[in-house]
């Protein structure tokens, strides 16, 4: 707000070591405000270890003094597969260490930023239909969907008025293996690659995502939940084939396939895009449509992986 002399609060991003997190740690080290934030890693604090969540936070809290905590929780169980053969795995990173991030937050009066994810929703919906708003029902068809949805709902009723719920989905960045990424390396390495063209979402990037993250941590916005993707939707095989083209590959080396012949223990949803309304309803700045995003992606993550951009 114009003329809020009132100072920043402290942020504290947890599981700083993923994909998501490291992005978090590039935005908050190049904020020109030079804002106050720690990013700790699994190893440094497990979320589903409620003792060490308490210790954790509350050092932070005492860290933020009268500015105050925001917590960022960019700390996952994100094996899809292997959360069908382990689910209670599954259920203490995705369901209990939220619980205990909400539960922890409310006792020190710190707000949670909390991201879920696009597996909350069953996925049945056709191609062309109307993207999933935030308040449509929720049907997990798989483990990993079940323990997100359990985290949102354990956030929602202990952290009810400081608890921000973030979806988001087809996530990839610099850090860690991601679509993208696979994508570049099997170029390299194949003649064609076959890639399921009956799957729909939206590829986020994660640095921008992490923007968006830090914007609403500051911002006062009503608790509750969001959705945050990139603009526009795609199948698999057509992010493939702009990753190829982005990386000066024949784009006509990805070839279309189906879910069915690419069987995964888990079930993906054939459809997963996200509606942002109510991210720009509560005034916040949109992500770009998504082959904007990969272009600008791609002239940081090709080069990492010794991709020349193309023009």
């Amino acid at each position: 707000m114009a003329g809020d002399t009132r100072p920043l609060p402290r942020l504290l991003v947890t599981g700083a070591g993923g994909q998501l997190g490291s992005d978090l740690a590039r935005v908050l080290d190049a904020d020109p405000r030079g804002l106050a934030w720690q990013g700790v890693t699994r190893a440094e604090c497990d979320i589903a270890d409620s003792h060490r969540v308490r210790a954790v936070l509350g050092d932070q809290a005492r860290s933020a003094g009268e500015a105050g905590l925001v917590v960022i929780n960019a700390a996952a169980y994100t094996d899809v597969d292997g959360a069908e053969t382990d689910e209670a795995a599954a259920h203490a990173g995705n369901a209990a260490g939220p619980a205990h991030l909400a539960m922890v937050c409310d006792e020190i009066g710190a707000r949670l930023v909390h991201v879920s994810t696009d597996y909350v929703f069953s996925g049945d919906r056709e191609s062309g239909a109307p993207p999933y708003e935030v308040d449509d029902p929720t049907e997990p068809r798989t483990a990993y969907g079940r323990t997100k949805l359990d985290g949102e709902q354990g956030v929602r009723l202990l952290l009810p008025e400081r608890g921000y719920i973030v979806r988001s989905g087809w996530l990839y960045g610099e850090t860690g293996g991601n679509f993208v990424k696979t994508m570049l390396r099997l170029a390299n390495e194949r003649d064609t690659v076959d890639v399921v063209d009956d799957q729909h979402g939206a590829p986020t990037w994660t640095f921008e995502l992490a923007e968006r993250l830090v914007t609403l941590a500051l911002a006062d916005v009503p608790a509750g939940t969001y959705h945050c993707s990139a603009a526009g939707s795609a199948t698999w095989f057509d992010v493939a084939r702009a990753v190829f083209a982005a990386a000066g590959h024949d784009p006509d080396r990805v070839r279309p396939t189906t879910t069915a012949a690419m069987a995964r223990p888990a079930p993906r949803p054939a459809f997963s895009v996200l509606s942002a309304r109510s991210w720009e309803d509560a005034g916040l700045p949109p992500l770009p449509e998504w082959t904007v995003s990969l272009a600008r992606a791609m002239a940081r993550i090709g080069p990492a992986l010794g991709v020349a951009p193309q023009a």
